[in-house]
């Protein structure tokens, strides 16, 4: 018998059909450390490649910190409300740093391979550093925004915000880029209706453009 992907009913699809950028959220409510912990688990489980796992989870908990990054982020609501405010940043040079500890359970055969293919991809190439470090960061978010549906919370991605002043308050390191903010929370009122979804035929293209 095969399976039909059509009929299929899952929490993963209904995660995803029912996810929505939310900007208005409960101010009173918090999640536990317990609860950020496991959303976190699950974000580090996100593929990137060669598995150097360059992204960084940075928790803003600190809330004359949340004030100073909401100014510098046109002063929107969600940056202070929402529950959980992560700035999802990377390592450039993640690739360079000890990468044997990226394959640490993998048999000597693989790692005398791999290793070795880490640096000769990226050493010298900035802007392919560049490029996996926001691929890293786009797929890691998706996941944590499922998985937030997925528990009942809802979140926002955010770009609307002064990269370098942000970076100024975070003290980013110098080797590190910041690709988006996220907020999580309990949504206070709901996302505008979808402002339309271009039909498929319009973005899927078979074999050749």
């Amino acid at each position: 018998m095969t399976n039909d992907i059509s009929s299929f009913s899952s929490e993963t699809f209904d995660a995803i059909e029912k996810r929505r950028s939310v900007k208005h959220f409960d101010e009173t409510h918090r999640f536990t450390d317990k609860e950020i912990e496991k959303l976190l688990s699950l974000a580090i489980l996100s593929p990137t490649s060669f598995n150097i796992q360059n992204w960084r989870f940075l928790i803003v908990k600190d809330t004359e910190l949340r004030k100073k990054i909401k100014s510098a982020a046109w002063d929107q609501p969600q940056v202070t409300d929402a529950s959980l405010l992560l700035i999802l940043c990377a390592d450039l040079k993640a690739g360079e740093k000890d990468p044997q500890r990226y394959w640490k359970n993998a048999s000597k055969e693989v790692q005398d391979f791999i290793i070795p293919a880490i640096e000769k991809y990226y050493k010298g190439n900035d802007q392919l550093q560049h490029d996996e470090a926001l691929r890293s960061i786009g797929i890691a978010s998706q996941t944590l925004m499922l998985a937030a549906k997925s528990a009942g919370y809802d979140s926002c991605p955010m770009i609307g915000f002064d990269p370098q002043k942000v970076a100024e308050l975070i003290n980013l390191p110098k080797d590190h880029i910041i690709g988006m903010m996220l907020v999580i929370g309990k949504a206070k009122s709901p996302a505008n209706p979808r402002g339309g979804q271009l039909n498929l035929d319009e973005v899927v293209i078979n074999d050749r453009f």
